[in-house]
């Protein structure tokens, strides 16, 4: 939607939450001048909407004593689905940095009918989370998001603005090929041109976007959430993990997290069937003999060695408690 149709939408929406709002007020809120105001205005009047002019210092504007915009007919099954992708999206951090899951739920409960309305406030206030929030960065500007989004759509190159971890900041030419949502961030899967390879970097580190020329198209077969998946499994933490689990990649997905490792399918010698070489980096090898214990599957350890006395103690530890 283009920036004179979102302020000619902000406009209705103030004209509706009060009985008559200042001509700076509006200009202030949509930071326009009072001469675009005026066009906004004049604009609503040609789509049937009225729109009176009040008298005092500034002028100011109104709707039409009695004018109701019509409820938004949504059925019981759509009005939850919406209010739960709100409330999920605004408790995992799916947002941008603007506001807009609290006034798209405040819009919501304004045009639904009220009967209708208060059942999906009861729903709100009667819904909780068994998962606690993740802890994330401030999400990334809205327009960096779409812009990086139109980018991938048109399948063209990007410049942008970047700063690391470290505070580094530089200029970037990247092939985007796909927006990654994981544990509370947003990724950008790109060639970066300028580092020659494949690179996860973070949304909320993004400054500037411009859109250039050149065509970007990905690989064939090319997916932006195995590689960013399989990035952040390569951070490197302190230890470097390589086990062979006795279980096929499609199984040992479901218990670990995204991220966590790189599953390779391998066939097991003798027959044995489907198996998985599992890398991963890890902090601490205590937590990461706890997650391969929980697997079910049998263990060969590549390395380290360390994680073998892990895995020892952990079996200790377990016997113990069995006897208890």
């Amino acid at each position: 939607m283009s920036r004179p149709a979102t302020r000619l939408l902000e406009l209705l929406e103030l004209l509706q939450d009060r009985q008559s709002a200042s001509g700076p007020e509006i200009a202030a809120r949509l930071d326009v001048d009072l001469r675009t105001v005026r066009r906004y205005v004049t604009k609503l009047e040609e789509l049937g909407i009225p729109v009176e002019a009040t008298r005092g210092r500034g002028g100011g504007y109104r709707l039409r004593p009695g004018f109701k915009l019509p409820p938004l007919m949504l059925t019981d099954d759509e009005a939850s689905a919406i209010v739960l992708g709100l409330l999920a999206a605004r408790r995992d951090g799916l947002g941008t940095a603007e506001p807009a899951i609290d006034s798209a739920l405040a819009k919501l409960r304004r045009v639904l009918p009220r009967e209708l309305r208060e059942r999906v406030r009861a729903l709100e206030a009667a819904l909780g989370f068994t998962r606690p929030a993740p802890a994330a960065p401030a999400p990334p500007p809205t327009a960096t998001v779409l812009a990086l989004a139109d980018a991938i759509g048109r399948a063209r190159r990007v410049e942008i603005a970047y700063e690391t971890g470290a505070g580094e900041r530089s200029t970037r030419q990247l092939d985007p090929y796909g927006l990654v949502f994981h544990n509370g961030r947003w990724y950008l899967s790109a060639l970066d041109h300028g580092r020659g390879e494949l690179r996860a970097l973070r949304l909320d580190r993004v400054g500037s976007v411009r859109l250039l020329r050149r065509a970007a198209r990905p690989p064939a077969g090319f997916d932006a959430v195995a590689h960013v998946a399989r990035t952040l499994a390569r951070v490197p933490w302190r230890w470097r993990v390589e086990v062979i689990v006795e279980a096929p990649p499609r199984e040992l997905a479901r218990w670990l997290p995204p991220g966590t490792a790189e599953l390779e399918p391998l066939e097991l010698p003798d027959g044995a069937g489907a198996g998985t070489r599992l890398r991963a980096r890890a902090e601490r090898l205590d937590g990461m003999a706890r997650l391969l214990a929980g697997l079910g599957g049998r263990l060969t350890v590549i390395e380290p060695p360390e994680l073998r006395d892990e895995l020892r103690t952990l079996a200790a530890e377990l016997a113990a408690a069995a006897e208890r």
